[in-house]
């Protein structure tokens, strides 16, 4: 289960990332609505993404995410763990966006 919801957050965020606008996220409180529990590190080298935020749903980099207040208008949902061993996808924020990506 775990790695079926890695995947479908990795698709839609490579998705989002080669259409014509950014990676729209939701970030829920409740853990059963997330699409990936995710964890945010402090080292870039355990991220599975390098993860830029954006303040425009227009920008269409890999590893760009923009932040939606509504969960109809995003590509993926999240719910951030502050247990590593729980997530699905293991994120660093960068303050670069020439750095932003995502590997899987």
């Amino acid at each position: 289960m775990k790695h079926v919801l890695c995947i479908l957050c990795a698709a839609a965020v490579t998705i989002a990332a080669n259409s014509a606008i950014a990676a729209q996220i939701y970030i829920t409180d409740h853990k059963s609505q997330a699409d990936a529990k995710v964890f945010v590190t402090k080292f870039k080298s355990e991220a599975n993404c390098i993860v830029y935020e954006s303040g425009h749903a227009s920008d269409n980099t890999p590893g760009v995410w923009y932040y939606t207040k509504f969960k109809s208008s995003a590509r993926a949902s999240i719910w951030y763990t502050k247990f590593k061993s729980e997530a699905d996808l293991i994120v660093f924020y960068t303050k670069f966006k020439s750095e932003a990506r995502c590997r899987y």
